[in-house]
């Protein structure tokens, strides 16, 4: 009894020496091979490593020859093993031909005594059972792993347009019968409508929309109690912003028609994307104008100056490889309409209409007077008080009943929707024979007062001076002023006489 109670010590000694040896997840036998899942397309690590404790033994010796073998057996342990990587004791390394170049081990992880196998991208048919061993010095370390795909397949192939049908299937190379699928859709679980609609594993989207776009999981239930499950990042070609976009403009100002796709064009491997603006007018279709951009994802149209007849529907096409998609935007222009064109006069009724020449109905309207131009800082404030009654006014129609000179200046008619201010446009309000500068009517009689006021100060002073100056000129005695008069000429005829006489005796 003692020899075979030791033959049983010492096999359950070795058993428990190499399973130390083994991670878990690695193992000698078939019944120990660790299952490691990975969906196609991505990339998977099939374990195979030394314990710690084997390290700590043998680390000077791993940095001599080592050699490295994995094979495949395919989908069941039964199958003839193929080779699927081999690196020599020289390190010489030899793949496959139908995995070339898509499995390898690293040098340098090797000597750290880590023996993994990386496959990437992984294919539906790299499934199966794949074995390593590997061999140091005297010693061999063997490594089971099972590889399970799962399938995650798009139809039709990338890229997926907005409003096309669709469809997701998923699958995996589990052998147990499937029991149920259900998709979730970035973390919420979708259940069948008329938009969804699972069956079989697969999911169908009848008309997907930008908001399907995201994480899409499927997640797969067998009858052995196996759940697996995988990731699709599902992207669709569409178009950023609203489904019917509509642009606000005033006459005479500038527009930008917006044509922006949902992804870069390199996001679906393709590197040029051509876009093509048209008009739709009287039911022909007027060419606009090509674009081609291979590094943006934007392509507006720009208006420099809007009129009245470019209100209307355009249309943006962007074709991006062998798939062409387009938009229709809307330029809907905002106008006012004066009951009295031209300058107005004071007293008059006028009204301004507001009006956009494509309405959705859901438009609101409000109107502002912006400036009414007054000069004075008393006046300012006058016509302040005057306004706050009709400063701001909502409706398409704005009535002044009795046009004045605080009316005067430029009146802006704002639309405004849900998402906010649209857009705006503004009426010059001219009145004729007003002045900017005049003063109001209420001072006028004061200032009118004053002026006649002086004047009249001002001939009374001129008269009482003339009157003044004519009494100091007059004399005391007018009787002297008569005998001065009469003596003075017979004065000027004697002195003639006598030089008469003089000029006699001279001869």
């Amino acid at each position: 009894m003692r020899p075979v109670s030791l033959v049983l010590f010492l096999t359950f000694t070795l058993l428990a020496f190499n399973a130390g040896h083994i991670l878990p997840g690695a193992a000698e036998g078939e019944s120990r091979a660790q299952k490691v899942w990975a969906r196609a397309g991505s990339s998977a690590v099939l374990p195979c490593h030394l314990s710690s404790r084997k390290m700590a033994k043998s680390w000077k010796q791993l940095s001599d020859k080592i050699s490295v073998l994995w094979k495949r057996r395919g989908g069941s342990a039964h199958q003839e093993p193929h080779m699927v990587l081999e690196v020599g004791y020289s390190g010489l390394m030899k793949t496959a031909l139908p995995m070339r170049p898509r499995v390898s081990v690293q040098d340098s992880a090797l000597r750290n005594g880590n023996f993994s196998l990386r496959i990437d991208p992984v294919r539906s048919e790299d499934a199966g059972l794949y074995e390593a061993q590997v061999a140091y010095n005297t010693e061999v370390q063997s490594c089971q792993v099972e590889l399970g795909v799962i399938t995650v397949t798009l139809s039709p192939p990338s890229p997926v347009v907005e409003n096309e049908p669709l469809f997701l299937n998923c699958n995996s190379s589990h052998r147990a019968s499937l029991v149920e699928t259900r998709w979730f859709h970035n973390g919420r679980l979708v259940f069948a409508s008329g938009t969804f609609c699972s069956l079989h594993g697969a999911l169908s989207i009848l008309r997907p929309a930008m908001s399907d776009a995201g994480s899409w999981c499927c997640q797969l239930r067998y009858s052995d109690n196996e759940i697996i499950s995988a990731t699709y990042n599902l992207q669709i070609l569409g178009f950023d912003g609203p489904t019917n976009p509509v642009v606000y403009a005033a006459p005479g100002s500038a527009a930008d028609l917006p044509c922006t796709l949902s992804y870069l064009p390199s996001a679906f491997g393709i590197n040029v994307a051509t876009a093509h603006w048209s008009r739709l007018g009287g039911g022909r279709l007027q060419d606009w104008g090509i674009s081609q951009n291979s590094s943006n994802r934007s392509f507006p149209l720009r208006l420099p100056a809007v009129g009245p007849g470019d209100a209307g529907q355009y249309r943006c096409a962007v074709s991006v490889g062998s798939k062409t998609i387009s938009r229709d935007v809307t330029l809907a222009v905002v106008t006012v309409t004066p009951s009295i064109q031209g300058p107005v006069s004071e007293g008059s009724r006028l009204l301004l209409i507001c009006s956009l020449s494509h309405p959705r109905g859901h438009e609101r309207f409000q109107w502002k007077h912006l400036d009414s131009a007054p000069t004075n800082s008393k006046l300012a404030a006058a016509t302040s008080r005057n306004l706050e009654g009709h400063r701001f006014q909502t409706g398409p129609t704005l009535e002044i009943p009795q046009v004045s000179q605080k009316d005067m200046g430029t009146w802006e008619c704002s639309v405004y929707g849900p998402e906010g201010r649209l857009g705006a446009v503004e009426y010059e309000l001219q009145i004729t024979g007003a002045q900017v500068s005049s003063p109001p009517t209420i001072f006028s009689g004061q200032v009118t007062f004053g002026l006649t006021l002086t004047l009249f100060l001002l001939l009374t002073v001129c008269v009482l001076a003339l009157a003044l100056q004519k009494r100091a000129r007059s004399p005391a005695f007018p009787a002297l002023e008569g005998m001065v008069a009469v003596t003075v000429p017979r004065k000027m005829e004697l002195e003639e006489n006598q030089k008469g006489k003089i000029q006699q005796t001279e001869c």
